[in-house]
């Protein structure tokens, strides 16, 4: 049992949730500090809640000094590529200058170690697939830069200040927990499952398939899924690792295995026993025609590799919390 203390901002999100009851399991001492915007009180079941906003340094000291966190998660970030596009002002000042703020709050409390939740939309458009870390950094999109910025950052800090690092790089989060206690809420919703999911069940949402003619074995964009748990556990590996390592380290979370999106979809009609055909829309701007890991390096160093990531049990986990979430909706 690790008996350490993980403070974990973003901690009541989709992912960040998953992540703190990964840790619990683990041992480790979790405290959650978000500010609710996007996140929810109710996924907050493994340690204290602090509401406060990564922005506000003051409300950082005051976990820091309570707490006294060996370890940070870092996922407070808002992760939509069309609003950051629309709207790249909140972008940089949540995710790049908020990343500041609490990295500046962590050199003024003593604390050296995080884990930061990055994104393959660091890469931008593959020049090769699948893409390892070496690939080539260059966003397409103001998300992608803002977490890249934040890679640059944590780069430099550690070696400027010792604040040591790992940045995972996830592809496509998909699924929910397997014990159904915590799933996936967004608003919007933007994830292709659960938009599956909801356009399977009901004629009133049906799902679009955006793109019908890139050079791949339908026509649809390939994309890497890979469970929320199993990058729930790829985070525990990570924090315990980076806790006798210096620097900062990079490492891709995927399965190394493509889904089409039509693919996905016709899993779903199976799983559901429920099918409405998907609708065909065209290409958005800036969409690769295929993103998959090359995750060697964290199979290699952190002895992790995916054990729920069948497109099956995605999509069924997925299904289980859509279903309960329904239910709770409905009382």
């Amino acid at each position: 049992m690790s008996g350490r203390t993980i403070l974990v901002t973003g901690g009541a999100g989709y992912v960040g949730s998953h992540c703190c009851k990964a840790f619990a399991r683990a041992g480790w001492n979790v405290v959650t500090f978000d500010n609710l915007s996007r996140g929810h009180a109710e996924a907050v079941k493994w340690g204290p809640l602090i509401v406060g906003d990564i922005l506000d340094a003051s409300a950082l000291d005051q976990a820091f000094a309570r707490h006294r966190p060996d370890l940070i998660g870092h996922f407070a970030a808002f992760a939509y590529v069309e609003e950051s596009v629309e709207q790249p002002e909140i972008y940089y000042r949540n995710n790049s200058i908020g990343s500041f703020t609490l990295l500046d709050r962590m050199r003024a409390a003593g604390v050296s170690k995080l884990i930061f939740s990055s994104t393959c939309a660091t890469y931008g458009v593959p020049e090769q697939v699948p893409i390892d870390e070496d690939h080539r950094q260059w966003p397409i999109n103001p998300y992608g830069w803002s977490k890249l910025m934040v890679e640059r950052m944590l780069a430099d800090y550690a070696v400027a200040h010792g604040l040591d690092s790992v940045a995972l790089r996830y592809f496509n989060a998909a699924g929910c927990d397997t014990e159904g206690e915590i799933g996936e809420c967004h608003e919007p919703e933007t994830h292709a499952i659960p938009l599956a999911i909801a356009g399977a069940l009901s004629r009133e949402q049906p799902f679009t398939v955006f793109g019908s003619d890139f050079d791949t074995r339908d026509g649809s964009a390939v994309r890497d899924y890979i469970h929320v748990g199993d990058l729930a556990a790829a985070h525990v590996l990570a924090g315990e690792w980076i806790m006798d390592r210096r620097g900062f380290h990079p490492f891709n979370l995927g399965t190394g295995q493509g889904t089409t999106v039509l693919e996905i979809a016709r899993a779903v009609a199976r799983i559901c026993e429920a099918e409405h055909p998907p609708r065909i829309g065209p290409r958005r701007a800036g969409d690769p025609p295929m993103l998959i890991a090359d995750a060697a390096k964290a199979r290699r160093e952190l002895g992790w590799k995916p054990a729920i990531s069948d497109i099956d049990t995605i999509v069924r986990t997925a299904l289980a919390w859509h279903r309960l979430s329904a239910a709770g909706a409905a009382l």
